[in-house]
Order: C-alpha cells, then structure tokens, then sequence
C-alpha cells in the first residue's frame, strides 16, 4: 500500500487508505459515517485532491481514494422530485448545500454542485453549471452557464469560465495530477480542457480552444511547442493567449491533400503592447 507521508497521515487519512486496501470494503453505517466526514473536509477545503508544493502540483492521491470509495459503496437511489422530477443517483454522492455565511451565488436549483467540492466565498455559478466531487474552486471565481467542472479540478482565485466550457476531471491513474486553473486564467466560450492540462497563472483560452493531455501548442513568441513529459503535464505558460489553430499534415507525402491537425497557438502574452484583436490582425495580413 502507498502512503503519502505516513509520519504526517491525519487520522481521516490513515482510515481512507485502510477501507480503501480491503479487499472488499464492506458498507457499514461506520464506513458511511467516515465518507460523510471526508466529504466534509472536502467542503471546508481543509483536505483537496491537489495542492501546491512550491513552483509544483502534487496530487493527494489518499482524497483520490476516497472519491473511489463513494461509487464502491454506494448504492442506486432515487431522489425525491423537486419541481423538474425525480432521478436516480448512488446515495454516497448527494447534492451539496450551502448557507449565506459562505457567501456563495447560486442563483438557480438548474445548477448542480455534488457534496464534497471546495467553493470558496465569493464564487458566482450561474444556472445551469455542474461541479463535480473534489473540484476547487477559489475566491472570486465566476462559472458563465452550462460550465462543467470535473472530477478533483482545481480552479484558483479570479477566474472566469465562459459559457459551455467544460473542464475535465481526472481520476486516473491515481498518481496523475487533475486538471488544473492557476489563478486570474480566462477561459473563453466553448474551450475544452481535459486530461490534466495546468494552464498557468492570468493565462487565457480565446472561444473554442481545445487542450487535451495529448495535445501539441505552437508559441510563436517563444518559437517553440509545448506538450506533455513523463514527468510533467501540458502546461501552458503565465499570461499566454492561446487560440485555436491547426498544422498541414506534410511529413507523410500520401496524406498530403489538405489534411490538418488540431493546433492551439499562442499568439502572445497578456501585459504587452498589443490586444488579442491586434495580434490577431498581424498574424492574418
């Protein structure tokens, strides 16, 4: 069994990682009661499926563990109506809610955020939005209608996500790190981001950008692409401006016939003497 810092292992920690190495965890109203517990840390923020360490991310993968434990012990229930019919869901993973004293804005029952997700004071969903268990969601942070945020993301303080974008969870491996949004990035309409991508801090994605854990990015400021390592996940640089792109398919002469590959560009840097319009505009003279 792997266990991160075990002399450092709470008490919450260290009964997660023993039910989750048995090899069949059984659901008894202790185990249920220990699941509520550790959606409740999630909910306060005191425990997260990511975190910084230093200029780094590491992922928590024991709150991974527990995420796990809610669909192996769950079981399928219906959930009574409340004005749009009833629907069924595993009885570990209710809805979340919340009181004014933490100060979050959910204007609509359409909006969706499941028990055991971080939001912090001052965060804005607007209807309809979807937040998924061990998500993050820092102060000031404002999800636009039709957001989906996945499982164990982490999104920082100031970011805005515009309308039907989808941020994608990541559970496996349990040593991957999820998706995450550094502070003040600015997500347009439409984007895409899946596979643990970290999109660095003040950063932003124009409508329609697609990042995958698979994709390639062209800097052409810097001259150089960007993708994933074995060690590292795609990142995308502090303040870019990343807009969808594509390259001809040309090093195979059979395929050469207009093909193109998806290829998100970074057509500059927030902070410099040229806006998004005028780089824009210089790239298609």
């Amino acid at each position: 069994m792997q266990v991160e810092s075990a002399a450092l292992a709470t008490p919450l920690q260290e009964k997660i990682e023993a039910l989750f190495t048995c090899p069949i965890p059984q659901r008894t109203d202790g185990n249920l009661r220990l699941l509520a517990d550790f959606r409740a840390a999630l909910n306060s923020g005191e425990i997260r499926a990511a975190e910084p360490a230093g200029e780094q991310w590491k992922p928590n993968i024991w709150v991974k563990r527990g995420i796990l434990l809610h669909l192996q012990l769950g079981i399928l229930s219906g959930i009574p109506p409340s004005g749009h019919g009833s629907h069924l869901e595993l009885d570990t993973l209710p809805k979340r809610s919340f009181t004014l004293q933490e100060s979050v804005r959910i204007p609509s029952e359409s909006s969706y955020v499941r028990d055991g997700a971080y939001l912090a004071p001052g965060v804005t969903c607007l209807p309809p939005t979807f937040v998924n268990m061990g998500a993050y969601i820092g102060t000031g942070s404002t999800l636009d209608s039709h957001v989906m945020v996945g499982l164990c993301t982490q999104v920082g303080e100031g970011v805005q996500v515009s309308s039907g974008s989808q941020i994608g969870g990541v559970i496996h491996p349990l040593e991957s790190l999820p998706t995450i949004l550094s502070d003040e990035v600015i997500i347009g309409g439409n984007c895409g981001i899946y596979g643990g991508v970290i999109v660095g801090r003040g950063a932003t994605l124009a409508a329609g950008t697609i990042l995958t854990g698979q994709s390639r990015v062209y800097d052409l400021v810097r001259t150089r692409f960007y993708k994933r390592t074995q060690h590292q996940p795609l990142t995308i640089p502090a303040r870019a401006i990343v807009v969808p792109g594509g390259r001809m398919i040309s090093k195979r002469p059979a395929l050469d016939t207009g093909l193109m590959l998806q290829l998100p560009i970074i057509v500059g840097y927030r902070g410099e003497s040229k806006t998004e319009d005028e780089l824009l505009d210089t790239l298609l003279e």
